[in-house]
C-alpha cells in the first residue's frame, strides 16, 4: 500500500516513515527541505534498511500537485504533517502561515477528492482549542478563538477537511497534538531545526551543548504552581505510532464517522522549569537560563486527556518525559558532536 507523507523528512514526519516502513507500507515523503535536510533519508535507511521514495517539491506549487497524483495515482492514504508550526513566528508572519498551511491543504484536497478511495491524516494541534476553560482537555472541548495565526490555521484546516469529507469520498482523522519532543532511541533521526529553535527542548539541548548561550524562560508569573507555562510533552515515537494506527483504522474502514477527532499526549502536563529540571538530571549539568517576559501566543496550560484516543484507537504512550529528554539529549550531542 503506497502511503504519501507530506514533510516527511521533518522531525514528526520521519519518525512516522519510520513506523510506516516498519509495518511494511510503501512510503513517498514529500518535503521542500525549508526545516529538514536530504540527510534524513539515510537516518531512515539506518533504522529500517529502507529508504521512502522522496519528492522534493513545495506543496504551495499547485501544478507540482497536480503533477505528483498524476504519477502516483495509486497513493491510498495521505498523512499530511509538512506546515509552519512556531506560534511566536506566526505572530510575527502571519502570510507565510496562511500561505503555507492553508493553500498546501486545498490543493492536496482537491487532488484526492478525485481519487477512487482517499484517506487522509490531518496534524492537528492542540492550540485549536485555544486557552481551554477546563483540564486536561477533552475532544469535546470548545474550539476558542485562535490565539496566534498557527492556531488559527489549525482551526481553518479542520473546518476544511470537515467540509471537504461531507461531500466527496475523502475519510479523515483529525490527530490534536500536544508538544512532541525527543528522538528515536538509535540517535539515528530527531528534531534538527534550521536556524534559532522555536521549540522548547531543542534549545534547551542546544543551550546544554553550549551553541546557544543561555535559555530564555518566557514569564514566571502565570498562575501555575511555579508560574510557568504548563504543556503536555509527547515523545515523538508515540506520536509516530499512533499516526499508524489511526491510518490503518481508516484503510480497514472502522472509523465510525467521515471525520473523527482524537488528542494524542501523555495526559500530564509539565511546566518549562519541570522541562529544564529534567534535563539537568538526565544530563548531569546545570542549564543557565533566564526569567524574560511573557510571549504573545503562549497559554498558560494545555495537557490532554486521552482517553477516547486509548479507548478508541487503543493506543498509549510508552515514554515519560526524562526518556523524551534523555533521547533528544542523545541527538543532540551525536548531530554535533
Amino acid at each position: 500500500m503506497k502511503i504519501v507523507v507530506t514533510g516527511g523528512l521533518g522531525f514528526i514526519g520521519s519518525h512516522t516513515v519510520v513506523e510506516l516502513q516498519n509495518e511494511g507500507f510503501e512510503v513517498i515523503a514529500i518535503d521542500n527541505l525549508s526545516n529538514s535536510s536530504e540527510s534524513v533519508l539515510d537516518g531512515i535507511f539506518n533504522i529500517t534498511g529502507k529508504k521512502p521514495i522522496f519528492e522534493k517539491m513545495d506543496l504551495r506549487d499547485k501544478a507540482s500537485v497536480q503533477n505528483f497524483f498524476k504519477k502516483h495515482n495509486d497513493v491510498v492514504g495521505v498523512i499530511h504533517f509538512a506546515a509552519s508550526k512556531a506560534v511566536g513566528e506566526s505572530v510575527e508572519n502571519p502570510l507565510l502561515y496562511y500561505e503555507n498551511n492553508i493553500n498546501t491543504l486545498v490543493y492536496l484536497l482537491q487532488e484526492l477528492k478525485e481519487l477512487p478511495s482517499a484517506n487522509f491524516i490531518f496534524s492537528s494541534s492542540c492550540t485549536v482549542y485555544g486557552q481551554a476553560e477546563k483540564m486536561p482537555i477533552t475532544e469535546n472541548a470548545s474550539i476558542q478563538p485562535a490565539i496566534s495565526p498557527y492556531g488559527n490555521t489549525k482551526q481553518i484546516g479542520e473546518e476544511i477537511i470537515t467540509d471537504v469529507a461531507k461531500v466527496t469520498n475523502i475519510n479523515s482523522i483529525l490527530l490534536r497534538y500536544f508538544n512532541p519532543i525527543g528522538a528515536h532511541e538509535s540517535a539515528e533521526i530527531g528534531e534538527l531545526p534550521i536556524g534559532v529553535p522555536q521549540n522548547l527542548v531543542p534549545f534547551i539541548t542546544q543551550t546544554g551543548l553550549g551553541l546557544r548561550q543561555e535559555l530564555s524562560v518566557y514569564g514566571n508569573d502565570y498562575p501555575t504552581p511555579d508560574g510557568t507555562c504548563i504543556r503536555d510533552y509527547i515523545h515523538v515515537v508515540d506520536l509516530a505510532k499512533a499516526h499508524v494506527i489511526a491510518l490503518k483504522r481508516l484503510l480497514d474502514k472502522k472509523n465510525l464517522e467521515k471525520v473523527e477527532t482524537f488528542n494524542l499526549g501523555t495526559g500530564t502536563g509539565s511546566s518549562v522549569l519541570e522541562v529544564i529540571t529534567a534535563f539537568e538530571k538526565v544530563s548531569g549539568q546545570k542549564l543557565p537560563y533566564k526569567i524574560v517576559g511573557r510571549r504573545e501566543g503562549d497559554v498558560i496550560e494545555a495537557y490532554a486527556n486521552t482517553d477516547k484516543a486509548s479507548a478508541v484507537l487503543g493506543w498509549k504512550t510508552q515514554y515519560n518525559l526524562e526518556e523524551a529528554v534523555d533521547s533528544a539529549w542523545k541527538w543532540e550531542k551525536k548531530v554535533r558532536m
